[in-house]
């Protein structure tokens, strides 16, 4: 096993390089701008399949009024949200891609993040939506299909903002502009000067619109998903599942974040087969794509990446040594909301040998085994787009339209998933108590006391040196989870110390509009391969960047006064 960590380890520079690429970022930071709109879409397409769950599953029929006028009411809704998130994801993208550019534009010289998100935002509806006449009411009137404007569209989405923002910088950096005499204001100079690079790249997509239709007589939209539809028929088989799934975990056992490496590439396949699926169920057919954005937060990472719901409950009831026991109790709660980030640095699982082989294929089993469910048992694809962080037996549950047969498969999943880690936990669980027969961990575990006993004594202090300053705090990690537990010990501390601490937490990629409110940012180990790239955005704006490891990051989450007295500690430095 060590040599296979060897291995892993030599190439993690090209995976870290892989996973900063600019524009595997936008798409990730683009969607997750999105992400409330997606979310709350969901909500209105849930009580508008209320009554057929009703009838259903509880056998009676919801009032007339509930059927027709409550149910067309979220149906609207849904259909101007969720329905046209393709359009909103072309601006989201293109924004965070000129924050990527930006920062490495020439100096003096910037993109304007507002003005490439309206171009992509219009070149994606040239790219993807087809425009026809017809006659309503004796009137002659324009048409728009919107297939094409949600997730239908997002492939169109991705074109429309690398292309623009591309040619946005390229207008930039060679002056190709209107310049206005300084007399006139900067905000009417700047829409002036952005005139040519927003018309080259209307132009640029009109052209491309125009082959498209002219040759194959159907949108830019439409020939993509047919291009790539055998990538995406190839990742919805079992081999394809599998190895995605594999994948994921595999980075996160090196310390990077895998989801941010492998999804950004199938995302419009994750959203776009919800949508499907949704369509399929609607018609009276059986939804019966695996391939969905919650199909792998609910089955393939129940629990979080490695499939980890069942460990702490291992660790808890099973194990005997003292440190399995007490990382099993810190962490059984946020393991069950997919938080595991306590559960991979405590443990530790994350490039522990012990733990690579059931980290990387409990979560191939789980998707092997929920594709059979959906292909042989008649279990429902994936119909809803729900919180990533829902406890993945009620999100399953949900997601299937309310499936009795998705409880059963949770069952299966936690049983297989108890007797591949098992065995693993059970030899690391042997080496820890070997170690502490041995009075090592009673060493550690004196030095530890005294280290946290030393915090808190400076702690106690740290109100002479913070009193009356202006601190603001900003945590970022991958997904706000682990943040929100470290901003909450710092509100905690402070609060206990009788300092003045504002203290926030926040995903990586969502933080760019709000990060120039806080004064001190603090990056989780998990987005630790951004570190140079904030650095930069830091040192710009004057905001002091720390980054603690993976122990010490999950120890600060759990002791307050440590993570306000750690806080001073590196500001003193």
């Amino acid at each position: 096993m060590e040599s296979i960590v060897k291995f892993l380890e030599k190439g993690q520079p090209y995976f870290d390089k892989v996973s900063k690429n600019i524009y595997l970022q936008a798409i990730k930071d683009g969607f997750l701008a999105a992400m409330p709109i997606i979310l709350s879409s969901s909500v209105f397409l849930l009580i508008s399949t209320l009554p057929g769950v009703v009838a259903t599953v509880g056998g009676f029929t919801l009032p007339d009024w509930w059927n027709v006028d409550v149910v067309n009411f979220c149906n609207k809704v849904y259909n101007f949200t969720m329905g046209v998130v393709g359009i909103m994801v072309a601006g989201t993208t293109a924004s965070a891609l000129t924050g990527s550019k930006n920062r490495r534009m020439p100096a003096g010289k910037a993109i304007n993040a507002t003005s490439t998100m309206v171009a992509a935002m219009c070149a994606m509806l040239i790219l993807a939506v087809t425009q026809t006449s017809a006659k309503i009411d004796g009137a002659d009137v324009s048409v728009f299909f919107t297939d094409n404007m949600g997730t239908k569209g997002l492939l169109s989405s991705f074109v429309a903002a690398f292309a623009t923002v591309n040619i946005y910088a390229f207008c930039i950096k060679r002056d190709i502009t209107i310049k206005l005499p300084k007399e006139v204001p900067g905000a009417i100079a700047q829409n002036f000067r952005d005139i040519f690079a927003f018309s080259f790249s209307i132009l640029f997509v009109a052209v491309i619109d125009v082959i498209c239709r002219t040759c194959l007589a159907v949108p830019f939209a439409n020939v993509i998903s047919t291009l790539v539809s055998p990538l995406f028929a190839a990742a919805d088989s079992y081999a394809g599942l599998a190895l995605i799934w594999f994948m994921i975990p595999l980075f996160w056992f090196m310390g990077i974040h895998g989801p941010s490496v492998v999804k950004p590439a199938l995302n419009a396949a994750l959203f776009g087969n919800i949508t499907t699926n949704l369509a399929t169920l609607q018609a009276g057919g059986h939804p019966a794509l695996a391939l969905t954005e919650n199909f792998g937060n609910y089955i393939g990472e129940l629990g979080g990446t490695g499939a980890t719901f069942i460990v702490p409950i291992i660790f808890l009831l099973f194990m005997r040594s003292k440190q399995l026991k007490a990382v099993g109790k810190a962490s059984v709660v946020p393991v069950m909301f997919a938080v595991n980030e306590p559960l991979l640095f405590a443990a530790p699982i994350i490039l522990n040998p012990y733990f690579l082989i059931p980290f990387l294929f409990a979560p191939v089993a789980n998707v092997l085994i929920g594709k059979f469910f959906i292909d042989f048992l008649g279990m429902n694809g994936f119909i809803y787009a729900m919180p990533w962080a829902l406890p993945g037996p009620i999100g399953t549950f949900i997601d299937t339209n309310f499936q009795p047969i998705s409880l059963v498969l949770v069952v299966v999943l936690l049983v297989v998933d108890f007797l591949i880690y098992y065995p693993f936990c059970k030899a690391y669980d042997n080496v820890l108590c070997k170690q502490e027969a041995e009075t090592l961990a009673e060493e550690e575990a004196e030095e530890t006391k005294a280290v946290k006993t030393a915090s808190a004594t400076e702690a106690s202090a740290a109100p002479s040196a913070l009193k009356g300053k202006d601190l603001r705090v900003l945590v970022l990690c991958a997904g706000a989870g682990t943040s929100a537990l470290l901003a909450n010990a710092l509100k905690e501390g402070a609060d206990e110390l009788g300092i003045d601490i504002t203290a926030n937490a926040g995903a990586y990629g969502s933080h760019y509009a709000i990060m120039d409110q806080y004064n001190v940012i603090v990056l989780a180990p998990q987005v630790r391969t951004y570190y140079n790239e904030m650095k930069a955005d830091t040192d710009r704006l004057g905001i002091t960047l720390l980054s603690p490891k993976g122990k010490q990051y999950i120890d600060l989450t759990k002791d307050p006064k440590g993570a306000v007295a750690w806080i001073e500690e590196n500001l003193e430095a």
